[in-house]
């Protein structure tokens, strides 16, 4: 009997670290341009946005935050990248809710942007100026989010969420 619950947990473990990395594949996109540690500053932007400046903190083993990044610079945000191996930390400086984490955390004015956020919430957060809310999130790393393409064009459902200072979650629509 004992034999046998060994080995379910260990299938159990297989599957827990088989998930994960399934997971973080998509993180695994390095920038060729920029290294581990170092922060990279924008290009010019392009579509208006020149003025509002985008901070997107990374773990620097995660290029998936790389890839938002780059979705932001093409609508014309001046984005900066900075690789931090204290993510957790950062995510309580700016008030993020444990339960919306993601892999990267952006701050745009007074407003952190947890996640693969589409850009349009991030718009519109910047446009309506709420002062009940302390950012927006995408939970997790849904495929099909920006930044989170497949090549297979696979798309799970999700939802953007906003958080308010006291850490009291609701949705977010653009």
């Amino acid at each position: 009997m004992k034999m046998a619950s060994i080995y379910s947990r260990r299938n159990l473990l297989g599957l827990i670290v088989a998930g994960a990395a399934a997971a973080l594949a998509g993180c695994d996109r390095k920038s060729a341009a920029a290294g581990p540690s170092e922060a990279r500053a924008s290009p010019a932007p392009v579509k208006g946005k020149r003025d509002v400046p985008i901070l997107v903190y990374r773990d620097p083993e995660c290029g998936c935050c790389e890839a938002w990044a780059d979705i932001a610079r093409a609508e014309g945000y001046a984005v900066t990248v900075e690789s931090r191996s204290d993510m957790p930390a950062v995510k309580a400086r700016h008030g993020v809710p444990a339960e919306l984490a993601s892999c990267h955390t952006a701050i745009v004015g007074d407003y952190a942007i947890e996640g693969h956020v589409p850009m349009r919430h991030v718009a519109k957060i910047l446009a309506d100026k709420p002062r009940d809310i302390r950012g927006i999130a995408v939970p997790g790393m849904p495929r099909g989010s920006p930044g989170m393409e497949m090549p297979d064009g696979s798309i799970d459902a999700f939802e953007v969420m906003a958080f308010a200072k006291d850490g009291k979650a609701s949705q977010f629509r653009a």
